[in-house]
Protein backbone atom coordinates (compact mmCIF):
# COMPACT_ATOMS: atom_id res chain seq x y z
CA UNK A 1 0.00 0.00 0.00
CA UNK A 2 1.54 3.58 -1.01
CA UNK A 3 0.29 6.33 0.94
CA UNK A 4 -0.05 10.40 1.11
CA UNK A 5 -2.01 12.54 3.04
CA UNK A 6 -4.78 9.69 2.94
CA UNK A 7 -6.01 9.51 6.46
CA UNK A 8 -9.14 10.42 5.01
CA UNK A 9 -10.07 7.72 3.90
CA UNK A 10 -7.61 4.79 4.73
CA UNK A 11 -9.30 3.31 7.85
CA UNK A 12 -11.91 2.14 5.88
CA UNK A 13 -9.03 0.26 3.38
CA UNK A 14 -7.64 -1.28 6.32
CA UNK A 15 -10.49 -2.65 7.60
CA UNK A 16 -11.56 -4.35 4.39
CA UNK A 17 -8.21 -6.03 4.26
CA UNK A 18 -8.86 -6.56 7.65
CA UNK A 19 -11.88 -8.55 7.25
CA UNK A 20 -10.52 -10.95 3.63
CA UNK A 21 -11.95 -14.60 3.51
CA UNK A 22 -8.15 -15.50 2.86
CA UNK A 23 -6.19 -13.58 5.05
CA UNK A 24 -3.06 -11.70 3.76
CA UNK A 25 0.48 -12.43 5.11
CA UNK A 26 1.58 -9.40 5.35
CA UNK A 27 1.12 -5.50 5.10
CA UNK A 28 3.73 -3.15 3.57
CA UNK A 29 3.36 0.10 3.59
CA UNK A 30 5.22 2.51 1.53
CA UNK A 31 4.41 6.47 2.97
CA UNK A 32 5.40 9.16 0.47
CA UNK A 33 5.82 12.07 3.00
CA UNK A 34 2.52 12.28 4.68
CA UNK A 35 1.74 15.79 6.21
CA UNK A 36 -1.61 14.61 7.93
CA UNK A 37 -2.14 11.52 10.71
CA UNK A 38 -2.21 8.75 8.11
CA UNK A 39 1.14 7.06 9.64
CA UNK A 40 -0.55 7.41 13.32
CA UNK A 41 -3.91 5.78 11.65
CA UNK A 42 -1.87 2.58 10.28
CA UNK A 43 0.16 2.07 13.09
CA UNK A 44 -3.16 1.94 15.44
CA UNK A 45 -4.16 -0.42 13.23
CA UNK A 46 -1.21 -2.78 13.28
CA UNK A 47 -1.61 -3.10 17.08
CA UNK A 48 -4.43 -5.23 16.84
CA UNK A 49 -4.03 -6.58 12.98
CA UNK A 50 -4.11 -10.20 12.58
CA UNK A 51 -0.76 -9.96 10.10
CA UNK A 52 2.41 -8.03 10.73
CA UNK A 53 2.29 -4.86 9.29
CA UNK A 54 5.75 -3.14 8.09
CA UNK A 55 5.57 0.60 7.11
CA UNK A 56 8.45 2.85 5.70
CA UNK A 57 8.02 6.23 5.53
CA UNK A 58 10.27 8.08 2.62
CA UNK A 59 12.61 10.94 2.86
CA UNK A 60 11.45 12.54 0.10
CA UNK A 61 8.13 12.47 -2.01
CA UNK A 62 9.26 9.81 -4.73
CA UNK A 63 6.00 10.22 -6.49
CA UNK A 64 3.41 7.56 -7.16
CA UNK A 65 5.33 5.33 -9.66
CA UNK A 66 8.61 5.50 -8.20
CA UNK A 67 6.57 4.64 -4.38
CA UNK A 68 4.76 1.63 -5.56
CA UNK A 69 8.24 0.15 -7.12
CA UNK A 70 9.95 0.64 -3.42
CA UNK A 71 7.03 -1.04 -2.09
CA UNK A 72 6.03 -4.06 -4.32
CA UNK A 73 10.74 -4.39 -3.99
CA UNK A 74 10.21 -4.83 0.00
CA UNK A 75 7.12 -7.23 -0.03
CA UNK A 76 8.12 -10.97 0.66
CA UNK A 77 5.17 -12.91 -0.21
CA UNK A 78 5.03 -15.01 -3.80
CA UNK A 79 1.48 -12.87 -4.37
CA UNK A 80 1.50 -9.36 -3.91
CA UNK A 81 -1.89 -7.05 -4.03
CA UNK A 82 -1.74 -3.45 -5.31
CA UNK A 83 -3.29 -1.45 -3.02
CA UNK A 84 -4.36 2.28 -2.56
CA UNK A 85 -5.25 3.84 0.03
CA UNK A 86 -8.80 5.19 -0.54
CA UNK A 87 -10.78 1.91 -1.67
CA UNK A 88 -12.81 -0.99 -0.33
CA UNK A 89 -11.70 -4.67 -0.94
CA UNK A 90 -14.72 -6.48 -0.98
CA UNK A 91 -14.10 -9.32 1.12
CA UNK A 92 -12.88 -12.09 -0.90
CA UNK A 93 -10.89 -10.68 -3.59
CA UNK A 94 -7.61 -11.93 -1.73
CA UNK A 95 -9.32 -15.64 -2.46
CA UNK A 96 -10.44 -14.84 -5.60
CA UNK A 97 -7.00 -13.65 -6.96
CA UNK A 98 -5.22 -15.93 -5.56
CA UNK A 99 -7.27 -18.99 -6.43
CA UNK A 100 -7.14 -17.35 -10.23
CA UNK A 101 -3.40 -17.25 -10.13
CA UNK A 102 -2.97 -20.78 -8.22
CA UNK A 103 -4.60 -22.37 -10.99
CA UNK A 104 -2.90 -20.44 -14.25
CA UNK A 105 0.79 -21.11 -13.20
CA UNK A 106 1.50 -19.26 -17.09
CA UNK A 107 -0.09 -15.79 -15.72
CA UNK A 108 1.73 -13.84 -13.45
CA UNK A 109 -0.86 -10.84 -13.18
CA UNK A 110 -4.95 -10.49 -12.90
CA UNK A 111 -7.03 -7.61 -12.54
CA UNK A 112 -10.57 -7.06 -11.76
CA UNK A 113 -13.22 -4.87 -12.73
CA UNK A 114 -14.45 -2.01 -10.27
CA UNK A 115 -17.40 -0.65 -8.71
CA UNK A 116 -17.41 2.88 -8.51
CA UNK A 117 -18.42 5.48 -5.53
CA UNK A 118 -18.11 8.60 -3.93
CA UNK A 119 -16.54 10.40 -0.86
CA UNK A 120 -18.99 8.90 1.31
CA UNK A 121 -18.72 5.40 0.16
CA UNK A 122 -22.08 5.33 -1.94
CA UNK A 123 -21.86 3.51 -5.95
CA UNK A 124 -22.42 6.26 -8.23
CA UNK A 125 -24.31 3.49 -10.69
CA UNK A 126 -21.21 3.03 -13.16
CA UNK A 127 -18.36 -0.36 -13.16
CA UNK A 128 -14.53 1.00 -13.91
CA UNK A 129 -15.20 -1.20 -17.13
CA UNK A 130 -17.73 0.93 -18.24
CA UNK A 131 -15.95 4.16 -17.41
CA UNK A 132 -13.04 2.99 -19.86
CA UNK A 133 -15.46 0.72 -22.26
CA UNK A 134 -13.54 -2.08 -21.59
CA UNK A 135 -16.49 -4.18 -23.28
CA UNK A 136 -17.44 -7.50 -24.31
CA UNK A 137 -15.41 -6.81 -27.93
CA UNK A 138 -12.51 -5.89 -25.75
CA UNK A 139 -12.49 -8.33 -23.53
CA UNK A 140 -13.18 -11.03 -26.42
CA UNK A 141 -10.04 -9.50 -27.91
CA UNK A 142 -7.80 -9.92 -24.98
CA UNK A 143 -8.24 -13.50 -24.35
CA UNK A 144 -7.79 -14.39 -28.13
CA UNK A 145 -3.92 -13.34 -27.58
CA UNK A 146 -4.17 -9.02 -28.18
CA UNK A 147 -4.15 -7.45 -24.89
CA UNK A 148 -1.36 -5.33 -26.18
CA UNK A 149 -3.17 -4.35 -29.29
CA UNK A 150 -6.02 -2.70 -26.25
CA UNK A 151 -3.30 -1.45 -24.09
CA UNK A 152 -1.85 0.70 -26.73
CA UNK A 153 -5.03 2.00 -27.64
CA UNK A 154 -5.86 2.80 -24.00
CA UNK A 155 -4.98 1.61 -20.47
CA UNK A 156 -8.02 -0.52 -19.12
CA UNK A 157 -5.72 -2.07 -15.95
CA UNK A 158 -6.84 0.05 -12.94
CA UNK A 159 -3.43 -1.04 -10.56
CA UNK A 160 -5.80 -1.05 -7.79
CA UNK A 161 -6.99 -3.91 -9.06
CA UNK A 162 -4.13 -5.76 -9.89
CA UNK A 163 -2.63 -9.11 -8.02
CA UNK A 164 1.25 -9.36 -9.56
CA UNK A 165 3.89 -13.27 -8.93
CA UNK A 166 6.65 -10.61 -7.29
CA UNK A 167 9.10 -13.08 -9.61
CA UNK A 168 7.94 -11.10 -12.49
CA UNK A 169 9.66 -7.89 -11.16
CA UNK A 170 12.93 -8.58 -12.15
CA UNK A 171 11.49 -7.80 -15.80
CA UNK A 172 9.53 -5.10 -15.12
CA UNK A 173 11.83 -3.08 -13.00
CA UNK A 174 13.12 -0.07 -13.02
CA UNK A 175 9.90 1.61 -14.01
CA UNK A 176 10.23 3.97 -15.99
CA UNK A 177 9.25 7.33 -15.24
CA UNK A 178 9.68 9.59 -18.61
CA UNK A 179 6.92 8.97 -20.86
CA UNK A 180 3.71 10.88 -19.18
CA UNK A 181 0.51 8.66 -18.45
CA UNK A 182 2.92 5.39 -18.42
CA UNK A 183 2.58 5.19 -14.59
CA UNK A 184 3.46 2.00 -12.47
CA UNK A 185 0.37 -0.06 -13.25
CA UNK A 186 0.36 0.67 -17.25
CA UNK A 187 3.77 0.00 -17.15
CA UNK A 188 3.13 -3.40 -15.65
CA UNK A 189 0.22 -4.17 -17.79
CA UNK A 190 1.62 -3.16 -21.28
CA UNK A 191 4.95 -5.37 -20.76
CA UNK A 192 3.30 -8.24 -19.28
CA UNK A 193 0.62 -8.08 -21.80
CA UNK A 194 3.43 -8.40 -24.78
CA UNK A 195 3.81 -12.31 -23.09
CA UNK A 196 0.48 -12.65 -22.57
CA UNK A 197 1.03 -13.14 -19.12
CA UNK A 198 -2.01 -10.88 -17.59
CA UNK A 199 -5.50 -11.53 -17.54
CA UNK A 200 -8.72 -10.90 -15.80
CA UNK A 201 -11.65 -11.59 -13.18
CA UNK A 202 -14.79 -9.73 -14.59
CA UNK A 203 -16.05 -9.99 -11.54
CA UNK A 204 -15.71 -6.35 -9.54
CA UNK A 205 -13.81 -7.33 -6.81
CA UNK A 206 -12.81 -3.08 -4.78
CA UNK A 207 -14.98 -0.25 -4.96
CA UNK A 208 -13.40 2.17 -6.08
CA UNK A 209 -13.16 5.66 -4.87
CA UNK A 210 -13.43 8.67 -6.98
CA UNK A 211 -12.79 11.99 -5.29
CA UNK A 212 -11.29 15.30 -6.14
CA UNK A 213 -7.78 14.78 -3.83
CA UNK A 214 -6.37 11.13 -5.64
CA UNK A 215 -3.23 11.42 -6.90
CA UNK A 216 -4.14 9.39 -10.12
CA UNK A 217 -7.32 8.20 -11.28
CA UNK A 218 -9.83 8.78 -14.12
CA UNK A 219 -9.80 12.39 -15.42
CA UNK A 220 -12.60 14.11 -17.34
CA UNK A 221 -13.50 12.47 -20.83
CA UNK A 222 -12.33 14.63 -23.64
CA UNK A 223 -14.35 17.51 -24.77
CA UNK A 224 -15.44 16.92 -27.83
CA UNK A 225 -14.95 19.51 -30.96
CA UNK A 226 -17.89 20.77 -32.79
CA UNK A 227 -17.33 21.32 -35.99
CA UNK A 228 -18.00 25.21 -35.91
CA UNK A 229 -14.96 25.45 -33.78
CA UNK A 230 -12.46 23.83 -36.21
CA UNK A 231 -12.92 26.77 -38.66
CA UNK A 232 -12.02 29.63 -35.86
CA UNK A 233 -9.88 27.77 -33.40
CA UNK A 234 -5.93 28.39 -33.38
CA UNK A 235 -4.44 25.71 -35.89
CA UNK A 236 -1.57 25.17 -33.32
CA UNK A 237 -4.31 24.20 -30.46
CA UNK A 238 -5.31 21.15 -33.00
CA UNK A 239 -1.93 20.02 -34.02
CA UNK A 240 0.05 20.44 -30.53
CA UNK A 241 -1.92 17.68 -29.08
CA UNK A 242 -1.61 15.12 -32.20
CA UNK A 243 2.53 16.11 -31.41
CA UNK A 244 1.98 15.14 -28.00
CA UNK A 245 0.50 11.76 -28.55
CA UNK A 246 2.62 11.05 -31.48
CA UNK A 247 6.22 11.44 -28.75
CA UNK A 248 4.27 9.77 -26.07
CA UNK A 249 3.96 6.66 -28.41
CA UNK A 250 7.68 7.04 -29.58
CA UNK A 251 9.08 7.02 -26.12
CA UNK A 252 6.84 4.16 -25.53
CA UNK A 253 7.83 2.07 -28.66
CA UNK A 254 11.34 2.94 -28.12
CA UNK A 255 11.08 1.89 -24.09
CA UNK A 256 9.68 -1.74 -25.36
CA UNK A 257 11.18 -2.36 -28.31
CA UNK A 258 14.65 -1.83 -25.72
CA UNK A 259 13.17 -4.70 -23.60
CA UNK A 260 14.84 -8.08 -25.05
CA UNK A 261 12.04 -10.45 -24.38
CA UNK A 262 9.51 -8.66 -25.91
CA UNK A 263 8.64 -9.97 -29.45
CA UNK A 264 9.24 -7.91 -32.03
CA UNK A 265 6.23 -8.37 -34.59
CA UNK A 266 3.89 -7.46 -31.42
CA UNK A 267 5.32 -3.56 -31.67
CA UNK A 268 3.92 -3.12 -35.40
CA UNK A 269 0.75 -1.32 -34.55
CA UNK A 270 2.47 0.39 -31.61
CA UNK A 271 4.97 2.01 -34.30
CA UNK A 272 2.20 2.32 -37.06
CA UNK A 273 0.22 4.63 -34.73
CA UNK A 274 2.95 6.66 -33.83
CA UNK A 275 3.71 7.44 -36.93
CA UNK A 276 -0.28 7.87 -37.88
CA UNK A 277 -0.32 10.70 -35.67
CA UNK A 278 3.26 12.15 -36.80
CA UNK A 279 1.30 12.37 -40.16
CA UNK A 280 -1.25 14.18 -38.82
CA UNK A 281 0.61 16.85 -36.83
CA UNK A 282 2.43 17.57 -40.04
CA UNK A 283 -0.25 18.00 -42.66
CA UNK A 284 0.61 21.32 -44.17
CA UNK A 285 -2.00 24.21 -43.42
CA UNK A 286 -3.14 24.10 -47.50
CA UNK A 287 -6.02 22.06 -47.44
CA UNK A 288 -5.29 20.74 -51.03
CA UNK A 289 -1.89 19.40 -50.09
CA UNK A 290 -3.21 17.94 -47.13
CA UNK A 291 -5.70 15.55 -49.29
CA UNK A 292 -3.48 13.26 -50.61
CA UNK A 293 -1.65 12.22 -47.36
CA UNK A 294 -5.41 11.76 -45.48
CA UNK A 295 -6.70 9.52 -48.04
CA UNK A 296 -3.51 7.60 -47.58
CA UNK A 297 -3.93 7.23 -44.41
CA UNK A 298 -7.75 6.36 -44.75
CA UNK A 299 -7.27 3.72 -47.62
CA UNK A 300 -4.15 1.92 -45.14
CA UNK A 301 -6.89 2.16 -42.63
CA UNK A 302 -4.63 4.00 -40.01
CA UNK A 303 -7.37 6.50 -38.94
CA UNK A 304 -8.64 3.61 -36.93
CA UNK A 305 -5.78 4.56 -34.56
CA UNK A 306 -7.25 7.88 -33.68
CA UNK A 307 -10.82 7.19 -33.71
CA UNK A 308 -13.32 3.65 -34.04
CA UNK A 309 -15.14 6.72 -35.73
CA UNK A 310 -11.99 7.02 -37.84
CA UNK A 311 -13.76 8.96 -40.56
CA UNK A 312 -14.36 11.86 -38.16
CA UNK A 313 -10.53 12.65 -37.29
CA UNK A 314 -10.10 12.24 -40.91
CA UNK A 315 -12.74 15.15 -42.25
CA UNK A 316 -11.46 17.24 -39.33
CA UNK A 317 -8.34 17.20 -40.98
CA UNK A 318 -9.02 17.81 -44.17
CA UNK A 319 -11.08 20.71 -43.13
CA UNK A 320 -9.37 22.15 -40.07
Amino acid sequence: MCTYNGSKFISGQLRSIADQTLSVDELVVCDDGSKDNTIEIIRKFAETSGFPVRIYVNEQNLGSTKNFEKCLSLCEGDIIFLCDQDDLWRDDKVEKQVTYLTQHPDIDAVFSDAIMIDDDSKPIGRNIWEEIEFNAAGQTKWKKGKPHEILFHGFVVTGATLTIRKSCLQRLTPFPTHVPDLIHDAWIAMVLSLENKIDFITEPLISYRIHSSQQVGFGGKTEKVHLKDRFIRDRKKKLEPLAEKAAKLNDMYLLLRALPFVPREKLIKLYLSQRHFSSRASLPDNRAQRFTPIVNQVLRGYYRFSSKDWWLPAIGDLLE
